[in-house]
C-alpha cells in the first residue's frame, strides 16, 4: 500500500474519530446539574447510576467519562508506535521517570497545578528518554538495561519526593497520591482541557506527519537514505509520548498507565496488517476502554476507574486474542480444523481413484470393503469417510449395496489432486534428481496446497508428461473437464456411475 493511502486511510479513521471528540466537548460544556461526585452515590440503587451514567446529569461523571475517552484515544495513538518499534517498556520507564517531575511541579508553588505538574512531569520524561538513550549511546548495554535502570531510578526519586512532601505541614492532603494509581472521579475542568489539547496535537501531528513516522518505525536506514531526519522524528514522538503519559497519571496513575499504552495496540496488531487502521482501531478500543471503565467506575460502589479501564482494555484484546481473523487462536484452530477435514476428504478421494484405477476403469462403484483395505482401515472408519464425502456432495452412498461412487465435482476434485502428486513426484524425479521411490511422502503434503498457476508451471516445465516417475498415467485437462461437463449437464448427485477416462 502507497504512503498516500496510508495517509488518506488514516485522515477517514480521524474523521470517525472526530465526532467523539465532539461530543466530548458538548459533555464538558453541558450545564452542570445538582448532583453529587461519584464516591457520594454509594446510596442508590444500580439502576438509578445507571441511568444517571446515560443521561449525564452528573459534572463528576462528565469530566471523568470525557477525560478517560480523551485519555484512551491519546495512549491507543502512542502505543502503537511502541508496538511496532518494540519499545513498550519505553513506556513503561517513562511512566515511571515522570513522577519525579510530578512532585516538583507540586512544589512550585505548593498545589495541584496542572500546568505546572504537566510541565515538571514533561521535563522528567524527557530526560528519562535522554538518559536511555544517553547510556545506550555511550556504553555496551542494550536498550532493555538501559530502561531498567531509568525506571527502578526515576521512580525511587519519586517516591523519595513523595515520602518528602506528605511529611510537609499539609502534605497528607495534597492528593499526590492519585497520581500513583489515578482517580479520574478527581478530574477536574483543568485536567480535562489539558488531555483534550494534548490528544488533539497527538492526531494531528500523527496525520500531518504519518508517513515520515511510518517510515521511521519500520525501517530507520531506509529514512536515513531518503534524508529523512530520524532522530527528530524519534524525539517528536518521546515528547508526545511523554504528553500523553503525564496527562494520563490523574485518571490512571503511574502503575496503569502504561496498560493504556500497550494494551489497546497490542489488540489492534492482531486485527491488522496496516499501520493505518492500527492506529484507528487502537484509538477506537482505547476510546471503548475508557468509557468502560468510567460506566463500571461509576455504577460500582467506589469502585477505581483505572483498573476498570485496564479491565476492559484487557478484554478487547482478550478477544482480538481468540477471534482475529487471521492471528487469532480460535480462528486458527478453526482453520487448522476445516483444513484438516478437506483433506482426509481428499485423501478418500483419491484412494476411491486409484482404486477405479487399478480396475482399469471398468467399475462403476467402490464398496466399503475395498476401501478399507486399499487405506488399511476398519470398515466403520471407511464408512464414515464415505458418508463425510456424500454430506459434501463429493460421493454418493447406498447404504444397501455399501458402495460408493463419485459425483462430477468428487471426480474433477480426485483427478485434480492426483494430477498434482504424480507432477510433483514427476518433477523432483526430473529436477531434483531424487530417486523414485523417495518421492512419495513429500508429494503426499504439497499436493493438497498447490495452485492452478503452479502447476501449469510444472507442466510446462515437464513438457506436459504423461506418466509420472512409476509409469502411471497423469490425470489430464480431459480428465477433470469431464466431471465439470457432468456437473453442468446433471442436476441430481444421486448413486450413479463415475465419470470415465
Amino acid at each position: 500500500m502507497s504512503a498516500t493511502d496510508s495517509r488518506s486511510n488514516f485522515s477517514h479513521g480521524g474523521h470517525r474519530i472526530a465526532p467523539w471528540l465532539i461530543l466530548g466537548v458538548l459533555l464538558l460544556l453541558a450545564p452542570s446539574a445538582e448532583a453529587a461526585r461519584i464516591s457520594e452515590l454509594a446510596d442508590s440503587s444500580l439502576a438509578e447510576r445507571a441511568v444517571r451514567f446515560f443521561t449525564f446529569q452528573d459534572p463528576s461523571l462528565r469530566f471523568a467519562l470525557l477525560g478517560s475517552m480523551l485519555l484512551g484515544i491519546c495512549c491507543g495513538l502512542m502505543g502503537c508506535f511502541l508496538v511496532v518499534r518494540k519499545l513498550a517498556l519505553m513506556g513503561d520507564a517513562l511512566s515511571h521517570a515522570v513522577l519525579p517531575g510530578v512532585a516538583l511541579g507540586f512544589l512550585w508553588n505548593m498545589s495541584k497545578d496542572p500546568l505546572a505538574i504537566f510541565i515538571g512531569a514533561t521535563i522528567a520524561g524527557l530526560l528519562g528518554a535522554g538518559t536511555v538513550q544517553l547510556l545506550r549511546n555511550t556504553t555496551k548495554h542494550k536498550e532493555d538495561a538501559a530502561l531498567g535502570f531509568v525506571l527502578a531510578s526515576f521512580f525511587g526519586i519519586g517516591i523519595c519526593l513523595f515520602t518528602m512532601i506528605q511529611n510537609l505541614p499539609g502534605g497528607n492532603k495534597s492528593g499526590l497520591d492519585k497520581f500513583m494509581f489515578g482517580q479520574a472521579a478527581a478530574l477536574g475542568q483543568g485536567d480535562v482541557l489539558l488531555l483534550g489539547f494534548v490528544t488533539v496535537l497527538s492526531v494531528l501531528m500523527v496525520g500531518t506527519f504519518y508517513k515520515e513516522y511510518a517510515i521511521t518505525s519500520f525501517d530507520a536506514g531506509f529514512a536515513r537514505s531518503l534524508g529523512l531526519p530520524v532522530q527528530v522524528f524519534h524525539y517528536s514522538l518521546m515528547l508526545l509520548l511523554a504528553f500523553a503519559i503525564v496527562s494520563s497519571l490523574q485518571a490512571v496513575g503511574v502503575v496503569l498507565v502504561t496498560a493504556m499504552l500497550v494494551i489497546p495496540a497490542a489488540a489492534a496488531f492482531l486485527l491488522t496488517d496496516r499501520l493505518g487502521m492500527m492506529l484507528f482501531l487502537s484509538a477506537v478500543f482505547g476510546l471503548c476502554a475508557g468509557a468502560i471503565g468510567a460506566f463500571f467506575s461509576f455504577v460500582g460502589r467506589n469502585m477505581p476507574t483505572g483498573p476498570f479501564m485496564v479491565l476492559a482494555a484487557a478484554a478487547l484484546f482478550t478477544v482480538a486474542l481468540l477471534f482475529a481473523p487471521r492471528h487469532g487462536i480460535v480462528t486458527r484452530w478453526w482453520r487448522h480444523r476445516c483444513q484438516s477435514s478437506r483433506i482426509r476428504r481428499e485423501n478418500t478421494l483419491k484412494a476411491m481413484y486409484r482404486i477405479l484405477e487399478d480396475d482399469g476403469f471398468e467399475a462403476e462403484h467402490i464398496s466399503v470393503t475395498e476401501l478399507a483395505q486399499f487405506r488399511r482401515e476398519t470398515l466403520d472408519e471407511a464408512t464414515v469417510q464415505l458418508k463425510e464425502l456424500q454430506a459434501h456432495r463429493l460421493a454418493t452412498y447406498s447404504e444397501v449395496n455399501r458402495a460408493a461412487s463419485f459425483t462430477p465435482d468428487g471426480w474433477q476434485r480426485a483427478c485434480e489432486i492426483v494430477r498434482n502428486h504424480r507432477l510433483w513426484e514427476l518433477y523432483l524425479t526430473n529436477a531434483a534428481h531424487i530417486a523414485p521411490d523417495h518421492v512419495h511422502e513429500d508429494a503426499e503434503e504439497i499436493e493438497h496446497i498447490l495452485g492452478e498457476e503452479t502447476v501449469r508451471k510444472l507442466e510446462r516445465r515437464l513438457n506436459f508428461s504423461r506418466r509420472d516417475p512409476h509409469g502411471r498415467q497423469i490425470p489430464g485437462l480431459e480428465d477433470i473437464r469431464a466431471g465439470l461437463s457432468a456437473s453442468r449437464s446433471s442436476s441430481t448427485t444421486g448413486y450413479g456411475q463415475p465419470p470415465r477416462k
